[in-house]
């Protein structure tokens, strides 16, 4: 029970302060059933429109500009691809090239030796880079990099199929149920293995670490 209640507070860490998943979520499906029932151009029109009310709501409540505006242009990007195009399915293309854009960058970090899991941490707990870098630190960070590579990849080549073969309803709700749901199983693993896997390497905790305490370390108890 108490690790149940951790990882629904680490998500909450995680997704704080981020934009509204029904923002990313309710333009594709609106798009794809106005194309069903009444054609392209009235459901280029209807997708654009939601986007931006959805924006101009969340200015209006004095929420996050970037993510309010990031979510209008991301729809209006998908819009222009499916514009250009004449098919509704080129609405969907903006999802195939951020899925290969995350996999270039899980692999590139890997080979450089700073993985995407380390600073995606790093960016939504404010620790410290270096500590990320310790030798019985980053393995565990890297491990996880391969875990999200492996996963973008199957996400990849799925969106990828339907996107060759399948309709726009279909890759609609394809594209929801590899987005968020499957996101959000792929990061309660993560920290499940992530947190595991630190205590194993016995490295030191953040705290240790900016103390520059001796080993044998206590490890970090919470947190990945």
């Amino acid at each position: 029970m108490n690790k149940l209640k951790e990882l629904g507070e680490e998500l909450r860490t995680i997704f704080s302060g981020r934009s509204n998943t029904l923002d990313t979520l309710i333009p594709p499906l609106v798009f794809a059933f106005v194309d069903l029932l009444a054609g392209l151009t009235p459901a280029m029109l209807s997708a654009l429109g939601l986007a931006f009310g959805l924006m101009l709501y969340r200015l209006i409540r004095k929420q996050a500009w970037f993510y309010a505006l990031s979510g209008f242009l991301l729809v209006a990007l998908a819009v222009g691809f499916a514009w250009f195009n004449k098919s509704a399915s080129s609405f969907f293309l903006p999802d195939l090239i951020s899925s290969a854009i995350f996999l270039l960058a899980a692999l590139v970090s890997i080979l450089v030796g700073r993985p995407l899991a380390a600073w995606s941490s790093h960016l939504t707990r404010a620790w410290p880079r270096d500590w990320y870098w310790h030798r019985k630190v980053r393995p565990a960070y890297i491990e996880v990099t391969w875990m999200w590579a492996g996963f973008i990849t199957l996400r990849f080549v799925a969106q990828l199929l339907l996107y060759q073969k399948a309709s726009a309803l279909t890759l609609s709700w394809a594209n929801t149920l590899l987005g968020w749901p499957v996101t959000i199983g792929v990061l309660v693993i993560s920290y499940l293995y992530g947190t595991w896997r630190l205590a194993s390497l016995r490295g030191p905790s953040v705290e240790e670490f900016l103390s520059d305490a001796p080993s044998p370390w206590q490890g970090q108890k919470r947190g990945f």
